[in-house]
């Protein structure tokens, strides 16, 4: 595990001040997502905690229990002033324990439930993504009915090319905005070569959340839904075009914006992204 004073250490000499107020273009204080700290999630769950909240930030979308139980989760951010407002599941989980999700997100106290990935072994068609949409409206009321709201988060693997537009527009038109929501990564509709801020203004209340991260210059997609994890960079520093992306959010009902670095190095480099959206 990471030395974390020795991270802190190294976040002040920086001379970042986390009082500062974030940019205007960003509607919410962002929040973070806890893969990006899941190694030492996974070992030493408390000093993680603590770390992120030196970072001040409060606002933290689980991906995964990390062997806790979410009441002991619960405590553990209630006693540092932390909340987790969106819980990561998994396509078994949703489909095969999904009374078990929504008691694990009520107490941790989220109010969205997300799915990032749906199982497939060959390349998405028009009947798969019909065939998830009716998936989705099924959880989506269910989820409803329990007073927490559920959210797709987009991969890549969505946007193969269908009729004037996307297999992600089938997703989108075929699923009841009653029901379901959704999450955008803006690395994950960059990759395949989408506009993350063309996609908030085509479908402005449909997303929620958003994940906030950057992809490595140079770095040329596919609609495969995987790249290195090194290739997710420092905000600013890649492909993405944030006053852009964040002017558009400002438009729309995303309501969380969760800071994502995939990268091995993400200790060094979100306290870095932090300062940037800062800097805005």
């Amino acid at each position: 595990m990471k030395n974390i004073f020795g991270i802190l250490i190294f976040v002040f000499a920086l001379n970042i001040s986390f009082g500062q107020k974030f940019s205007k273009l960003l509607k919410s204080k962002p929040g973070i997502v806890s893969y990006t700290f899941r190694k030492s999630f996974a070992t030493d769950m408390p000093a993680t905690l603590d770390y992120i909240k030196s970072l001040g930030i409060d606002d933290i979308e689980f991906s995964n229990l990390f062997n806790q139980s979410p009441n002991d989760i619960r405590t553990m951010m209630d006693r540092r002033g932390l909340h987790c407002s969106s819980f990561g599941v998994s396509y078994d989980d949703i489909t095969k324990n999904r009374a078990k999700v929504i008691e694990n997100a009520k107490i941790l106290g989220a109010t969205f439930v997300r799915l990032a990935w749906v199982p497939h072994d060959k390349p998405w068609d028009l009947a798969m993504a019909k065939q998830t949409a009716a998936f989705f409206n099924e959880i989506g009321k269910d989820i409803k009915a329990n007073g927490l709201t559920f959210i797709y988060h987009n991969h890549g693997y969505e946007f193969q090319p269908e009729g004037k537009g996307t297999l992600y527009d089938v997703l989108m038109n075929e699923t009841n905005p009653e029901y379901v929501s959704y999450e955008l990564d803006i690395l994950w509709a960059k990759f395949p070569g989408q506009d993350p801020a063309a996609l908030i203004k085509k479908y402005p209340h449909r997303f929620r959340t958003m994940h906030v991260k950057d992809l490595k210059k140079g770095i040329v997609g596919d609609l495969s839904g995987k790249t290195p994890t090194e290739n997710d960079v420092t905000l600013g520093t890649g492909q993405m075009d944030f006053k852009k992306i964040l002017k558009a959010a400002r438009r729309s009902s995303i309501e969380h914006f969760y800071i994502e670095d995939e990268n091995d190095n993400s200790w060094n480099q979100v306290p870095l992204s932090i300062a940037y959206l800062k800097s805005l």
